[in-house]
């Protein structure tokens, strides 16, 4: 076999090593957190030096910015698109948008970021100001968006969307930490399908127009 026909399949490895790393940091700071994640632990899970991370991420707040960006970003990209899209009732939008983000995030390895954030972003307030600003303030935008478009449709009441963004957010937020948090003890189990379909009731009941 001639050299250039081995090339390809050495330049698709050396192009998928920061996906390779990137996976094994996430692995590695949903598992020990933050600050007791070590680059070299990374390194060595992903099957590289140390040096080779080093060729990609600057430092370790690199590593984890890149961790939220590749595995979060597109979901929100995603889930914006769905509601910038949608053709139902806002009431089958608002049921999608909450299941479809437990399904893609709180169901998922990426729910260990979130417990993460919670722990230790006073320690870390660099690291939670760009959470905050790259993932938590758009997802809280998506909220907003999905309630006026109801409001404008004259299906939801006329609320603060605003101020009902954060109360949308807390439960499905807590739900995740508990899940997460006491899920893997068997403590005080709460089943996420009964919480969510109880959840949603209650929201829509309380946004809907009497009809």
């Amino acid at each position: 076999m001639s050299q250039s026909a081995k090339e390809p399949r050495w330049e698709r490895r050396k192009d998928a090593r920061p996906q390779e790393l990137l996976a094994a940091a996430l692995d590695l700071f949903v598992e020990r957190g933050f600050a007791a994640t070590r680059l070299e632990d990374v390194a060595r899970h992903a099957g590289v030096s140390k040096g080779t991370l080093y060729l990609y991420f600057e430092n370790k707040e690199s590593l984890f910015k890149s961790v939220v960006r590749t595995n979060m970003l597109p979901l929100l990209e995603e889930a914006e698109g769905v509601v910038d899209q949608f053709q139902g009732n806002s009431a089958d939008l608002f049921r999608d948008v909450i299941l479809g983000w437990w399904a893609a995030v709180a169901d998922t390895k990426l729910n260990g970021i979130s417990k993460l954030m919670m722990a230790e972003s006073g320690n870390f307030p660099e690291l939670a100001q760009f959470y905050h600003a790259e993932v938590i303030t758009r997802c809280d935008a998506v909220i907003v968006r999905m309630l006026e478009r109801g409001i404008q449709r004259g299906e939801f009441r006329g609320i603060n969307p605003e101020q009902m963004k954060k109360v949308i957010v807390a439960p499905v937020l807590m739900l995740m930490l508990w899940s997460e948090s006491f899920g893997p003890c068997s403590i005080d189990l709460i089943s996420p399908q009964d919480f969510l379909r109880n959840f949603i009731d209650l929201c829509l009941n309380g946004l809907l127009v009497s009809k």
